[in-house]
């Protein structure tokens, strides 16, 4: 008994000193590791990072050239989340307490989505579809986590699928968008038809939401509906981003992958100005990247504004003009293939672009009735043959090759080229000079002018040969320096310079200097007749006006940024006296009683000068798959004038392609023409 009562107390000492002894150990290692890797620890715990968020801002408005606003902003509620490197299940708890306080569309969600879905919500369930021999595998490295997750996407069934409710439905919406964000950039959730009530709702409740924001979106607002909606062009939506093929260029400008851009038309061609400045905020974060302060660095700029030259009371009433006059066309016999008119008009001064309209007749699947679409783009992205228009610029080539002089004769009867047809003019018209060849005119003139450009020689009934190998580039290049087969300049993107003919045989240089061989747009045409207009500068079209500095009062213009030149892109190298009596043959064109387009313009108060032009053409429509190899015959209208004759200041150029077969001419160019001269003038008295 005595030996037991004197162990105990010894045993329980040597318990104490081992004790002590570990305690002592801890405090050497809790005191070696303050000493050497105390300074450390003390830095870790005080870094933090600091983020830099980027918040979208409105884009800068479009105005015409009265100030009128085009295309403006118009601000909605919006619902945002901000990925703040949350897990998953962190997502997910916050998707189910967002779904709780807002309505949200399901209606895109892919069965792909609803798959995933269903894999997060069941985890061992979606365990069990994984056999243990693909475990093994898994486990022994023979497959790939991908590979494991590929397969339990394969297997899950409609059945599973029916297990999510509406409500997980909603939490889907939610957290798929919630994945779709970046890092640090915020991510639009909701920014359609969110409710005064949801936005309150949110805001409320945003200390249990982590990452979710309550802001202020835009959409854009066309003050003028469909009216040159095409040429203003499109601006992706949050979905969409920056399209992948031009990402890096974004990227590289600072953009964020889910920023809104101009993607087509004006929209693109000043993205660089409309975009404007986001606003900019710090988030500072701690070592397990927390958010624990925000200060805000700028509250960001909205876009610059753009001017444009187009006169939308012009834009209107020229739109309205095609309107009438096509469906009044529509009414004359063989008419069906006619669908469509262009009209530009363009200051020969300046280069501004005051109307560039274009309509289009479409039938409506649902109604069957003809609706007819806006089409301006085709003023500068189709081209048609247009025969006689072009007449001008083969003047005075063959002024310039020294192929004709002014006052030069030729006898208008028709040409007959050996295995063709006869060439000559609508009727015969004697024997005139290059004036009156424009007044009334004469094929067979410019036929003449071609051959000698060619430096042939004609006989009847006999081959046409040229001694000039380059005759076709001689005109060509010559035609291009007034803007015929070339770019423009226009500053839009997807201008087209028309079709041009690759055979030559002597026949078709003599279809090209009356228009009918190579293709030609409204822009082209409009710059074409400017330069004729304005003493042979050939300006570069545009639409930009000025750029003004955004500003918040309303109704109010932000101080001149840039102002637009006038920008001469060549000049045509002829003499006056050359020019002098081209201008002379449009104006008879449409001042003599002789002329082609007297009936129409004879009475015109502006002193207009211009050329008609009417093509044979074959048909390339819309409807061209119904005809065989061989489509029909379509004669093409067309129109160049400006006005005052002397000191113009208003060009135009009107192409009524596909306008009718046979024989029956409606003249919708001449119509046209006249009625916008008419409007321009009108306008202009009542704006000065």
């Amino acid at each position: 008994m005595k030996n037991k009562v004197s162990s105990f107390p010894f045993r329980l000492n040597l318990l104490f000193f081992f004790i002590f002894i570990l305690f002592l150990l801890l405090v050497l290692r809790l005191g070696f590791v303050q000493i050497v890797f105390g300074e450390n620890f003390k830095r870790e715990i005080a870094r933090k990072d600091d983020i830099t968020i980027t918040n979208p801002v409105p884009r800068g408005k479009m105005l015409d050239r009265n100030f009128k606003v085009i295309v403006d902003n118009i601000p909605k509620n919006a619902i945002s989340y901000t990925s703040e490197g949350a897990g998953q299940q962190d997502m997910l708890k916050t998707a189910e307490n967002l779904a709780k306080l807002i309505e949200i569309k399901t209606d895109t969600l892919t069965v792909h989505d609803k798959k995933d879905f269903w894999l997060l919500k069941h985890p061992e369930q979606a365990a069990a579809k994984i056999t243990k021999q693909e475990q093994t595998l898994y486990r022994s490295k023979k497959v790939t986590e991908k590979d494991i997750y590929q397969l339990k996407l394969k297997r899950v069934t409609p059945k599973d699928l029916n297990q999510l409710t509406s409500e997980d439905l909603k939490v889907l919406a939610i957290f798929r968008e919630f994945k779709k964000s970046y890092k640090y950039t915020p991510q639009m959730v909701k920014n359609d038809g969110v409710t005064s009530k949801e936005f309150a709702l949110v805001t409320e409740q945003l200390q249990s939401l982590p990452g979710v924001d309550t802001t202020t979106d835009w959409e854009r607002s066309y003050r003028f509906g469909n009216t040159l909606k095409s040429v203003l062009g499109n601006v992706t939506d949050a979905n969409e981003g920056i399209p992948a093929d031009q990402l890096d260029i974004f990227l590289s400008k600072g953009y964020s992958r889910n920023d809104r851009v101009g993607k087509s038309y004006l929209e693109l061609q000043y993205e660089d100005v409309l975009h404007g400045f986001k606003g900019k905020v710090k988030n500072s974060t701690d070592q397990v990247e927390s958010i624990f302060n925000r200060n805000i660095i700028s509250s960001g700029k909205r876009g610059s504004d753009l001017v444009l030259s187009i006169d939308m009371d012009l834009q209107l009433t020229v739109e309205k003009i095609i309107e009438e006059e096509l469906l009044a066309a529509k009414k004359w016999p063989d008419t069906s293939l006619l669908d469509r008119a262009y009209v530009a008009l363009m200051d020969p001064r300046t280069g501004e672009i005051l109307t560039m309209a274009g309509k289009k007749m479409v039938k409506n699947k649902e109604t069957g009735h003809i609706d007819l679409l806006d089409d301006a783009l085709g003023t500068f992205t189709t081209t048609y043959n247009v025969g006689s228009t072009v007449k001008g610029a083969t003047v005075l080539t063959g002024f310039k090759t020294g192929a004709i002089t002014p006052n030069t004769f030729f006898d208008d009867q028709g040409l007959k080229i050996k295995g063709t047809p006869l060439k000559k003019s609508y009727a015969y018209l004697g024997t005139l000079n290059e004036i009156d060849a424009l007044k009334k005119s004469s094929n067979v003139y410019m036929f003449h002018t071609a051959i000698q450009i060619g430096k042939g020689h004609y006989e009847y009934n006999q081959p046409l040969r040229l001694n000039e190998p380059h005759a076709f580039e001689i005109i060509r290049n010559s035609f291009a320096s007034f803007g015929l087969g070339a770019r423009t300049g226009i500053d839009l993107p997807n201008e087209q310079t028309g079709f041009k003919g690759t055979s030559r045989l002597p026949g078709f240089l003599l279809d090209l200097a009356i228009g009918q061989y190579d293709t030609y747009s409204a822009m082209q045409l409009v710059q074409y007749v400017s330069t004729i207009a304005n003493g042979g500068y050939r300006m570069q079209p545009h639409l930009l006006k000025e750029i003004r500095q955004p500003i918040d009062n309303m109704g109010e213009l932000g101080p001149l940024v840039m102002e637009m030149k006038p920008k001469v892109l060549n000049t045509i190298d002829v003499q006056k006296e050359w020019l002098d009596r081209v201008q002379t043959g449009f104006r008879k064109v449409m001042q003599d009683s002789e002329g082609t387009a007297y009936k129409f313009f004879g009475d015109a108060p502006y002193s207009p000068a211009g050329k008609t032009g009417t093509a044979q053409a074959y048909y390339d429509g819309p409807d061209r798959n119904r005809f065989g190899k061989e489509p029909p015959q379509v004669m093409n209208l067309s129109l160049v004038g400006y006005a005052p004759s002397q000191n113009p200041v208003i060009a135009m150029a009107v192409i009524v392609p596909w306008a009718y077969q046979g024989k029956d001419d409606h003249r919708a160019n001449l119509k046209i023409g006249r009625r916008v001269m008419d409007a321009y003038f009108q306008l202009h008295k009542i704006n000065h």
